[in-house]
């Protein structure tokens, strides 16, 4: 199974983007990647194994200096192995490959043992003599078996730890779906309108032979193969979208669930009991052949069946599955939302960290995290402190994850402070969005490319993929070519973690780990004390991304500046009365059909008009947890706003959307880079959560709650007086 693993800095002078080495002997055999990786395939065809280059830096292996050895021979044997390294000294590795099954996780666990390889960026030693190389499948006179056994691994990715970034997975199918001439030729050529599509297609052979038959097909047309031809490779080699996925119902669903009883709308009753027969719908369970085979698949294998958002996003998300998860507790769903929550376990467990989405082509970036969230709220429900138990240290490494390689130093008033930031430190284009990307770049100098990429995999990171958020300070700052992600600290990023902080803290008191709880609650003591002296506007009454550039605060408006009123990363109550006078001075409370993403108009989805279910989220329940009753009816006001867009959408159209227009009566939403999809998980599962929130006050009916602010007083009275009256 193809895995990423942490990075190591490139130790190799002499490899190109795309490329490795290949010996006439074993074709495809060796692939030394640019992280430093070494990558062994097809050992059917492969005995012995060399890799030789130079390292600048020294190399120690610990106890492993000589022989290292299997208790069963079968497996591995490393024949010989250099124990030490001087600076820019030829280097030497040669190993034998006994084809078993267990050959990976040894070599695997046999470097992971070993301190860091390399820890410094390559700088090419000043000789000629220092072109790293490597030799494959140098036969010995060793008897070797007839046939692999059928459990040989297909892939074995050797690798050096150094707490950096992981790296794109190095395989084949990385080649395919992650980088190589095969995927740009195929996302230039724009075959599909969307270009998600290609890289979400699993492949009908083994990806060796695809890439060999592609191979030849481009040198045969001089690499610019005819638009038809592409087209009929792909239809040879690749299945159609979504052959690797089943319908899934869920075990646990049921007809009535509790809270449906709870909203006294008959209409919106019905509504809702409608949005719970989604859950079956949007249930998919992964096929066996994608554990089988996972090179030839682009989904990554969970082994728990799950639920996906909906139109093109077939497979789950990481931030997504908070409010899909909160939905499927109100649906009475626990076993599902435990089932979820392993998956995304696994693949802590396995990569370090929860990538953006299931597919291969996520790795290298996550999402805003929100799975100690997801625990608390399982837990909470389920009361299952034994899964808790056993997940407790999964979770703490994910926080590592974003602490080691998102974390930021920032200075204010002679004090230094540590905040986190969406940062993807790797260039070229996202394959999902491929030609876009290209097609982006190509508006700049050749060497601001790299730098724009990774800017796009860094908004894409936050979630907000885009939004003028991210471009200001840029010099265009209504411009995508403008973006910034990484240069700005997040208010909502520095919220989450904030939250994980506290119940990391309370998991570990929970379970009589005081010292642990210690820890996360300093942790959480210093990020609120830098997001009031960085973050935090006394004047305004609101929370601000702050500008490492420039070194000041984005001023502009985002539902994202109350997001610690919804984490409860904040110390003084008088702060919520102050960002209730933020959203009046801001004019937010005048939209009548929801709370806007931005108040700038460019084009893309996160800004205006378009607005989001979980923004709503945010700004609503910050409000609705405080002891203040202004601040509770405005929240529910807002509340009643959002349920009758999605309302009156739904009764017109029969479906729900991941956005909504609110500039002209409620309607989907538009702009970004694909049409607007139906579904859809998370505003699903917000309507779920205000329905059971308010499920006694909220109407179906269409007068539009509008809140001028001199009309909050009104408001408040009137619904106070409404509380008074007989139920």
């Amino acid at each position: 199974m193809c895995r990423a693993l942490p990075s190591v800095s490139e130790c190799f002078s002499d490899i190109t983007h795309h490329g490795g080495f290949k010996n006439t002997l074993c074709p495809s055999v060796i692939e030394v990647v640019s992280h430093g990786n070494f990558l062994v395939q097809n050992l059917s065809h492969c005995h012995w194994v060399q890799l030789t280059g130079f390292c600048h830096k020294p190399l120690r292996l610990g106890p492993h200096r000589a022989t290292v050895q299997r208790t069963d021979p079968s497996h591995l044997t490393c024949h010989r192995l250099s124990a030490k390294l001087l600076w820019s000294t030829r280097f030497s590795l040669l190993f034998q490959i006994n084809k078993g099954g267990g050959a990976r996780q040894l070599f695997r666990s046999f470097i992971a043992q070993g301190p860091s390889l390399f820890s410094q960026p390559w700088r090419s030693p000043q000789t000629s003599t220092t072109r790293a190389h490597a030799h494959a499948c140098t036969r010995t006179a060793h008897t070797q078996p007839s046939s692999p056994p059928a459990n040989m691994p297909q892939t074995l990715v050797f690798f050096s730890p150094d707490g950096g970034d992981p790296p794109l997975p190095k395989c084949l199918c990385s080649q395919i779906y992650c980088h190589g001439e095969l995927l740009r030729q195929v996302q230039m050529a724009r075959l599909y309108q969307d270009d998600k599509q290609f890289v979400d297609m699993p492949l009908s052979v083994a990806p060796d032979q695809v890439l060999q038959r592609f191979s030849e097909l481009a040198q045969a047309h001089n690499f610019s193969i005819p638009q038809q031809e592409l087209q009929d490779f792909i239809r040879e080699h690749f299945q159609a979208v979504g052959q690797e996925l089943q319908p899934w119902t869920p075990e646990d669903w049921k007809d009535s669930p509790q809270f449906l009883q709870k909203i006294l709308d008959p209409k919106l009753r019905a509504w809702a009991g409608q949005l719970h027969q989604l859950w079956k719908k949007l249930g998919k369970k992964v096929k066996p052949e994608v554990l089988s085979h996972p090179e030839r698949f682009s989904l990554i294998y969970s082994g728990h069946p799950f639920i996906v958002p909906g139109g093109r996003f077939v497979e789950f998300y990481y931030w997504d599955s908070y409010w899909v998860m909160e939905g499927l507790l109100l649906s009475e769903m626990p076993g599902t939302v435990k089932g979820m929550l392993q998956n995304f376990l696994d693949l802590v467990q396995t990569y370090g960290h929860v990538p953006n989405g299931a597919r291969v082509y996520y790795l290298q970036r996550s999402q805003p995290p929100l799975l100690s969230l997801m625990m608390e709220r399982y837990v909470t429900q389920a009361n299952d402190t034994a899964f808790l138990r056993d997940n407790l240290e999964t979770l703490a490494l994910e926080l590592d994850f974003w602490t080691k390689n998102r974390s930021i130093s920032v200075s204010s008033g002679g004090k230094s402070y540590v905040l986190n930031r969406y940062h993807v430190p790797y260039g070229g284009p996202r394959p999902e969005s491929y030609s876009k990307d290209a097609e982006l770049a190509a508006t700049l100098s050749e060497g601001d490319h790299e730098a724009l990429w990774a800017e796009l995999k860094a908004g894409a990171e936050s979630g907000w993929d885009f939004s003028s958020r991210w471009f200001v300070g840029g010099p265009n700052p209504d411009s995508l070519s403008s973006i910034r992600t990484s240069k700005l600290v997040p208010v909502d990023l520095n919220a989450f973690l904030c939250q994980a902080e506290e119940l990391m803290s309370n998991f570990y008191s929970r379970l009589g780990n005081d010292s642990q709880a210690e820890k996360y609650r300093n942790l959480r003591a210093q990020r609120m004390a830098a997001m009031k002296d960085i973050l935090w506007d006394e004047e305004k009454g609101a929370w601000f991304d702050y500008d490492l550039e420039n070194g000041k605060k984005n001023l502009e408006f985002y539902p994202s500046n109350l997001a610690p009123l919804w984490a409860g990363c904040f110390s003084d109550p008088g702060d919520v009365d102050k960002a209730l006078k933020y959203l009046e001075d801001s004019q937010i409370l005048t939209y009548h059909y929801g709370i806007p993403t931005s108040l700038r108009k460019t084009g893309q989805q996160w800004d205006f008009p378009n607005a989001w279910a979980p923004l709503q989220d945010l700004v609503i329940r910050g409000l609705a947890k405080s002891p203040s009753a202004r601040a509770q009816e405005v929240a529910f006001q807002l509340a009643q706003n959002w349920i009758r867009t999605n309302f009156d959408v739904y009764s017109r159209r029969s479906a729900m959307y991941e956005k909504y227009d609110i500039s002209n009566g409620g309607q989907p939403g538009g702009g970004g880079e694909y049409e607007v999809q139906e579904g859809f998980g998370w505003t699903n599962g917000v309507v779920l959560m205000l329905l059971d929130r308010y499920g006694d006050r909220l109407s179906s009916g269409t007068q539009t709650v509008f809140l001028e602010p001199h009309c909050l007083t009104a408001a408040l009275l009137l619904g106070l007086m409404l509380s008074l009256l007989p139920q």
